[in-house]
Parts: C-alpha cells; structure tokens; sequence
C-alpha cells in the first residue's frame, strides 16, 4: 500500500456536487492499494498515520501525532499512486489492485484507522472526487508499507 498524507486544518471531498467528506484539524490520506498488498498492510499503515508525530508541540517541533491532537482523516481511494510512469507516455497501472481485492483492503484501512477512535471521513471508490485541502506547513509525507514494515521494496508483481 502507497500513502500520501498531508497535515490539514480542514479539507472535504465532493462527488457530484455534493460534500461526502469534510474534516477540521487533522491528516488526508491518498491511498492506493497494490495487487499483493495484504491485510497486515493495512493494518501496518493504519498504526503508522495514526501514530506518526507530524503535529507541533508547544515548541514548534513536530512531536504529535494525530491521537495527541485528537484529529481526524479523510481517506481517499487514489489508484494513481500505483502508476509506472517509467516508459512510455502513458502510466502503466500494472500494480493497482482490481477494485474487487482494493476496496475490502481500504475498508479494513479504514476500520483499522476507526479503531484508535479517529473520526474518519471518505471519498467514493472509484468515482470522480473533487478534494480540497489545505495543507499547513505545508508537511507532507510518502509511505510505502513494502518499504516501512518489510525493509525493503519487494513486489511479486511485474514491473516492465
């Protein structure tokens, strides 16, 4: 699973013109999820966003976590995270979960994230989202569980 989260003091999303998901202080989360990419991903990530200390202390220096502030997320599906843009001038989505494995993956992401008592608000699988965010520092971060909870990259998946 691939993750881009970026520290927010609110964001929302809209599908057809119509807000599914808003949050004041807190993480949206881009998450894609790969076609090897198992429940101990999502479990994994879960832990590592909700914990990660990416919020100013009382000194300015980033030593809270989301739990500390009592924040919340908004959980985007993002399958273009998974694009291979190596060759070519097209992506490659060879990586991306189908929707039949990737949407149980991200609700078990979401559950697991719901578990710590985080409020959590979402898109819409695989519809067309308008998300509007605005990014304080700004701080942003990538995370990759294939590279955080199993030391390296390592992908049974071809990568032509």
């Amino acid at each position: 699973m691939k993750a881009v989260i970026q520290r927010v003091s609110r964001a929302s999303v809209t599908v057809d013109g119509k807000v599914v998901g808003a949050i004041k202080q807190g993480l949206v989360v881009l998450l894609g999820v790969e076609v090897d990419d198992t429940d101990e991903d999502a479990k994994f990530l879960a832990n590592k966003i909700v914990n990660l200390r990416i919020f100013p202390d009382d000194k300015h220096r980033m030593n809270r976590s989301l739990l500390d502030i009592n924040g919340e997320l908004l959980v985007i599906s993002q399958f273009t995270l998974l694009g291979d843009c190596r060759k070519g001038r097209r992506p490659s989505f060879h990586l991306a979960a189908p929707p039949e494995k990737a949407v149980p993956l991200y609700e078990k992401f979401i559950e697991y994230c719901k578990s710590f008592g985080v409020n959590v608000q979402t898109g819409v699988f695989q519809a067309m989202m308008t998300v509007e965010i605005i990014n304080e520092g700004p701080v942003t971060f990538w995370l990759d569980s294939r590279i955080s909870r199993r030391g390296n990259i390592k992908s049974s998946a071809s990568t032509n």
